[in-house]
């Protein structure tokens, strides 16, 4: 049925809900999925169909693209151009979790997200039902459950009432842990810059890539104070 909620904390609803995600998902189907961080509304990231449905779904222009979720780090390596010594820290110290990276993507790829101008935004999500569902899917194209401009849901409740039959399957994994979004930190540039503090802090990041909080909020080009 359309739009139904699977409670993942039974067994056998949990193993009947994964199989029709995976299957929606790589019919070109729109899931949502618990993470650590907030509830999340998701296709596969190499279906253009999928992603344009997942941005009108939402109210969503490309002029913000679709994050990427991936179900562990070796299927990072195939969607970046590379990684630098500050990613593979970051991935180290803060994967599974709450840390998005914006990093350069990989030449080619035949996928479009949005505008991205050549970076791609990953995070491995801390939850096993997510990591799971992208283990079975893959790269997920990944934002928050909700309308834009609403508030991002932290249970499946939460996101059907917002997003309703335009989703195929809920799967419900208990109210998010974190609930706020992941940091961004874009890797792109001259110098790490945080594009938005959430789950974890500037001085958390900081601390393990051995840099000031204050560096990492001042963006590059710009003078700091």
């Amino acid at each position: 049925m359309q739009g139904q909620i699977y409670n993942c904390a039974d067994a056998a609803e949990r193993e009947e809900g994964m199989a029709l995600a995976v299957k929606a998902a790589k019919s070109g189907r729109l899931v949502v999925m618990p993470t650590d961080t907030l509830y999340g509304l998701g296709c596969d990231a190499f279906d253009n169909d999928a992603v344009a449905s997942l941005l009108a779904t939402k109210h969503r222009g490309p002029d913000m693209p679709v994050p990427v979720l991936v179900g562990s780090w070796d299927t990072v390596k195939g969607l970046v151009a590379s990684l630098d010594d500050t990613a593979q820290t970051l991935i180290e110290a803060f994967w599974p979790g709450g840390l998005s990276i914006v990093v350069p993507q990989a030449p080619s790829l035949p996928w479009n997200l949005g505008d991205t101008r050549g970076t791609v935004m990953l995070r491995m999500p801390l939850h096993p039902i997510a990591i799971e569902l992208l283990r079975e899917v893959g790269p997920m194209a990944v934002s928050s459950a909700n309308i834009s401009g609403q508030t991002p849901p932290t249970t499946a409740i939460a996101a059907k009432q917002q997003l309703g039959k335009a989703v195929t399957v809920y799967l419900d994994g208990g109210e998010a842990e974190v609930g706020k979004p992941s940091t961004i930190i874009d890797l792109s540039g001259p110098h790490p810059y945080l594009l938005r503090e959430g789950a974890l802090s500037a001085e958390q990041i900081g601390e393990v890539i051995g840099v000031s909080a204050e560096s990492l909020r001042t963006r590059p080009g710009s003078q700091s104070s």
